[in-house]
């Protein structure tokens, strides 16, 4: 397990895929008075280039903090292929209609009634400055079995490959 910081091409391409696969992640900011206050978000660009895309409105709570203090951490977690990924990274309102349009998904209605037109919508960019990767292939009761021999034998589990990846 490496946990160097590593701008390599494949741990981002890896970074890339397992969002891709999770999609919804938990977005955490500073609330004003020090706590770290975290919500499920969907991400809206399965392509990750250094940037994440969120839809909010511009009075909720999470654009109020990011305002305050714009850093960040979004995870993901994709249970059905033991991956986890945690971005930190700093985050803006971005008022971009083009990149709305483009990012638009016709189930964000059930939030944004009136689409790209509801009163206070936003686009939330984060911009990740680093990320953290943990990626198991095996199986859960590959993983358990791990853990179970770990205890018996006293020595640490291999539980796959662990990345820090920066941007």
């Amino acid at each position: 397990m490496s946990r160097e910081p590593t701008s390599d091409g494949s741990a981002r391409d890896r970074v890339t895929e397992m969002i891709r696969d999770a999609r919804i992640c938990m977005f955490t900011t500073t609330a004003l008075d020090g706590r770290q206050v975290s919500r499920p978000m969907a991400l809206q660009a399965a392509d990750f280039d250094g940037d994440l895309w969120f839809f909010a409105y511009d009075d909720s709570p999470k654009i109020r903090q990011i305002r305050v203090n714009p850093q960040v951490n979004v995870s993901f977690s994709d249970q059905r292929n033991n991956g986890w990924v945690s971005i930190s990274g700093t985050a803006q309102e971005a008022q971009d209609r083009a990149r709305a349009e483009e990012l638009w998904n016709p189930l964000l209605k059930t939030w944004f009634p009136d689409g790209l037109d509801t009163p206070g919508l936003v686009l939330l960019r984060v911009h990740a400055s680093s990320a953290e990767y943990w990626d198991s292939p095996s199986s859960t009761m590959v993983n358990l079995f791990g853990l179970a021999r770990a205890a018996v034998t006293g020595r640490p589990p291999r539980v796959g490959e662990n990345r820090a990846v920066t941007y």
